[in-house]
C-alpha cells in the first residue's frame, strides 16, 4: 500500500483508466466525423431528442449484430457509433440538454427480461411464452 497521500485520494475517484483505449480511440474517431458534419459539441448548443440518438444507436447495433462490422459511410466500427450516440445522450442529459421523449408510461421490457431470465426455463423456438415446467 502506498504512503503517497495522492494515492489515497485518487483511488476514490472514477477509474478512467479502466475504459479500454481501443474503445476510446474508435469513439473519438466517430465523434470527430460528427464534429465535421454537425459541429463539435452541437448537442450542448441545442437540446436533442433522446429517441433520435437511441434509434441511431439501435440501427448501428443491429447492423453489427447482423454481421456488418463497419459502418459503410464512415468505415468505422458500428460499435464505436453506438458508443458515440450514447455518449452524446449521457452528456446532453448531464447538462439539461436532453429532451426525454420516451413514452411517458413505463413499459414492460425490464419486467419481461427479469421474468424470463430468473425463471430459468427455456423458451420454445418461435414461441413467445414459457412452456409449463
Amino acid at each position: 500500500m502506498s504512503s503517497n497521500p495522492k494515492d489515497a485520494v485518487g483511488q476514490l475517484k472514477p477509474q478512467l483508466n479502466l475504459i479500454p483505449p481501443s474503445a476510446q480511440i474508435l469513439e473519438s474517431v466517430v465523434m470527430a466525423l460528427g464534429a465535421e458534419k454537425y459541429g463539435p459539441f452541437n448537442w450542448r448548443e441545442s437540446a436533442i431528442r433522446s429517441s433520435i440518438y437511441v434509434a441511431a444507436a439501435m440501427r448501428h447495433l443491429l447492423a453489427w449484430a447482423d454481421g456488418q462490422n463497419e459502418d459503410p459511410e464512415s468505415g468505422v466500427s458500428h460499435l464505436a457509433h453506438v458508443r458515440a450516440c450514447m455518449g452524446i445522450v449521457l452528456d446532453a442529459q448531464s447538462l439539461g440538454k436532453l429532451e426525454d421523449d420516451r413514452p411517458k408510461q413505463s413499459g414492460e421490457a425490464a419486467k419481461l427480461i427479469e421474468q424470463h431470465t430468473k425463471q430459468g426455463q427455456a423458451m420454445k423456438p418461435g414461441i413467445g411464452f414459457r412452456t409449463p415446467g
